[in-house]
């Protein structure tokens, strides 16, 4: 099997790190390599993940100040328009009576 630094299409840059140009779909030049693509991706996913959930992390306890602070407008605004419902209910209850 041939190596991924011995293959024309892995370059490697000054800092050591791999590109790789070559495309599963078009120029694999052994069976394996699929298999490195996809321990490749699968690895790039994991990553993309992880930094997600970093980022979430970090959002967290603001999202969590937006929800009370959410809860106690909708509370007041309920209790704000708790006498209209109490007028509307008596309303309801003197036409009952008629």
């Amino acid at each position: 099997m041939i190596q991924c630094k011995d293959c024309e299409y892995c370059e490697i840059e000054a800092g050591g790190r791999r590109v790789f140009k070559c495309d599963p779909f078009v120029n694999i030049k052994e069976p394996e390599c699929i298999a490195k693509w996809q321990l490749i991706r699968l690895d790039m996913l994991v990553a993309n993940y992880q930094g997600m959930s970093k980022w979430y992390e970090k959002l967290a306890p603001l999202q969590d100040k937006i929800f009370k602070y959410m809860q106690r407008e909708i509370e007041d605004i309920n209790e704000a328009e708790h006498w209209k419902v109490e007028e509307q209910e008596q309303d309801e209850e003197d036409e009952e009576e008629i």
